[in-house]
C-alpha cells in the first residue's frame, strides 16, 4: 500500500528500530496490565505452539493500532489506511503472500479499513512464556465467556454435559465491570453439574499513546483479541476447537440502516469472520496443534439462547444480572452504576431475549426506549429497529450486507433473521401502550 496515513511498528528486540521516521513505535507498553501478567503468569498444562504466541501478539498489536488511530481524523471519519509491521517467530509461515492477503482480509472485514501489515523475523527477543504446570488438568473444551448472556448460557449448558474434563472458559476483563463479570461466572458454579468447570482470567487493556486524547472509541478488533487469546489457551491445553457464544442473530448483526451496512456493524462473530480467522490459521498453525474456532449459537436467536439457559438452570434473576450492553453507562464520566443503558441495539436485542424466555424482564436498566422524555440522540436505535421491523427483509439483504462464506446456508441465516425479528417486534408493545398512556 502506498501513501497510508498511519504507520505503526511493534517493537521486537532493543535493536529492532525502525530506519524510517514515520513509523511509530508500539510495544508492550501499550496495555495497562504488566507484559508477565498477560502471558507469562497463566498455568497452562502445556507448552503453547510458536504459532499461537504469533497469531496472539499480531492480534494485539492489530488491537492497539486500531485504538491509536482515531476515525475522527479522516475525511470520512471511518475509512482508515494503517500499515502495521509485527515480528514474528514463525516468520517464513507469516511472509507468505497468501498469508498476509488471509489477514489483511480478516482486518478489513472487522474495521472497514484499508489495511497493510508485514511481517518480520522476530530474533534476539525472548518471549515471555506462560508457566507450564503438567498435571494440571487438561480441559476438554474451550470457550470465551465474557459475562454476556449468550456466554452464560453456553457455559451453563456445557458444564451440564457429561465429560469427566474440564470446561474452560477464558474471560477478558471488562474494564469497570469486573464484579459483575465474577458473579456471573459463579451463577455456572452454583448449577453445580458433574463437570468441572475452570476460570483463565485475561487482560488488555489499552494504555493512551501519550497524546493526551481519547482513543478511538470503536473497537472492531477487540473480537479478534479475545479470540486469540482463547486459542493460545487451547493450544496449551490440546482443545482443537474454541467456541465463541453469540446467537444468530446478532452475529449476523444485519444492519438497521444503509449507514450501518458492513463493518458500521459490528462482525466480531460473523461467519464470513470466523471462516476468514479459521482460513488464516489453517495457514500459519501446525498441522497437529491447529484449532478451529466456531460459533455454536448461530442457528439461535437471543430468546432462544435465553430459553437454553433457564433449561441447563438459570433463574431468570442470573439471566438479568448479565452484561450486554454496547455502551455501559457505569463507564462513563459521572455514569451510574449500572451495567446495560437498556437503549442500545444490543440492549434492545437482550429485552427482546429476556421477554421471550422469561415473559418479563427486571433488569435494571438506565433508561427505557419508549419513554416519553428519552431525549433524541438516545433514541437513535429504537426509531431505526422500529424502521427496520416495518419494512421487509429478504433473503437479498442477507447476502448484500456482508457476503457469507460458500458453507453458510443462506435460508438458514434469514430464518434466524426472522425469528429474532418477531422477538423484537414485542418491543412494540410496551411502545404503543406508553403511547396510549400519553393520549388519554
Amino acid at each position: 500500500m502506498t501513501g497510508s496515513d498511519h504507520f505503526l511498528w511493534w517493537r521486537g528486540h532493543r535493536g529492532d528500530r525502525p530506519h524510517d521516521a514515520r513509523w511509530t513505535e508500539i510495544g508492550e507498553e501499550a496495555f495497562q496490565e504488566k507484559e508477565r501478567r498477560i502471558t507469562g503468569r497463566h498455568h497452562l498444562p502445556g507448552p503453547v505452539p510458536d504459532w499461537a504466541e504469533d497469531l496472539f501478539r499480531v492480534a494485539r498489536a492489530s488491537f492497539i493500532a486500531d485504538k491509536y488511530v482515531r476515525r475522527t481524523g479522516v475525511q470520512d471519519r471511518w475509512t482508515r489506511r494503517i500499515s502495521l509491521t509485527v515480528p514474528v517467530a514463525e516468520h517464513e509461515r507469516w511472509q507468505s503472500a497468501a498469508v498476509r492477503t488471509h489477514f489483511t482480509a480478516l482486518l478489513q472485514t472487522l474495521t472497514g479499513d484499508l489495511w497493510n501489515v508485514d511481517f518480520r523475523p522476530l530474533t534476539g527477543h525472548r518471549v515471555e512464556e506462560a508457566m507450564i504446570f503438567p498435571d494440571d488438568p487438561r480441559a476438554s473444551e474451550v470457550a470465551l465467556f465474557s459475562g454476556g448472556l449468550d456466554s452464560l448460557s453456553w457455559a451453563a449448558t456445557r458444564s451440564r454435559a457429561d465429560d469427566p474434563r474440564p470446561l474452560l472458559l477464558v474471560m477478558f476483563r471488562e474494564i469497570g465491570l469486573l464484579r459483575l463479570q465474577q458473579r456471573v461466572y459463579k451463577a455456572v458454579e452454583r448449577l453445580g453439574g458433574p463437570r468441572p468447570v475452570m476460570l483463565l482470567p485475561m487482560s488488555q487493556t489499552p494504555a493512551g499513546d501519550g497524546t493526551g486524547l481519547r482513543l478511538e472509541t470503536s473497537s472492531r478488533t477487540r473480537g479478534l483479541l479475545y479470540a486469540a487469546g482463547a486459542i493460545r489457551a487451547a493450544t496449551a491445553h490440546g482443545v482443537a476447537t474454541v467456541h465463541i457464544p453469540e446467537n444468530g442473530q446478532l452475529a449476523l448483526n444485519p444492519p438497521l440502516t444503509a449507514a450501518r451496512s458492513a463493518a458500521c456493524s459490528t462482525r466480531s462473530v460473523h461467519p464470513r469472520t470466523l471462516d476468514r480467522l479459521n482460513t488464516l490459521i489453517a495457514a500459519v498453525g501446525d498441522a497437529g496443534s491447529a484449532v478451529r474456532v466456531v460459533n455454536p449459537l448461530a442457528q439461535l436467536t437471543k430468546g432462544e439462547v435465553c430459553k437454553a439457559g433457564r433449561d441447563a438452570g438459570l433463574t431468570p434473576s442470573d439471566l438479568e444480572s448479565t452484561l450486554s450492553c454496547g455502551k455501559p453507562p457505569t463507564r462513563r464520566s459521572g455514569g451510574p452504576p449500572i451495567a446495560n443503558c437498556g437503549v442500545c441495539f444490543p440492549c434492545l436485542v437482550r429485552r427482546s431475549g429476556l421477554l421471550h424466555a422469561n415473559g418479563t424482564d427486571d433488569t435494571r436498566y438506565e433508561v427505557s426506549p419508549w419513554a416519553n422524555d428519552l431525549p433524541l440522540n438516545r433514541s437513535t436505535d429504537w426509531r431505526a429497529l422500529q424502521r427496520w421491523l416495518l419494512g421487509r427483509y429478504t433473503l437479498t439483504d442477507v447476502l448484500t450486507d456482508t457476503p457469507l462464506p460458500p458453507d453458510t446456508d443462506p435460508a438458514s441465516a434469514l430464518d434466524v433473521i426472522r425469528r429474532g425479528r418477531e422477538e423484537l417486534a414485542r418491543l412494540l408493545q410496551p411502545a404503543a401502550a406508553v403511547e396510549a398512556a400519553g393520549a388519554a
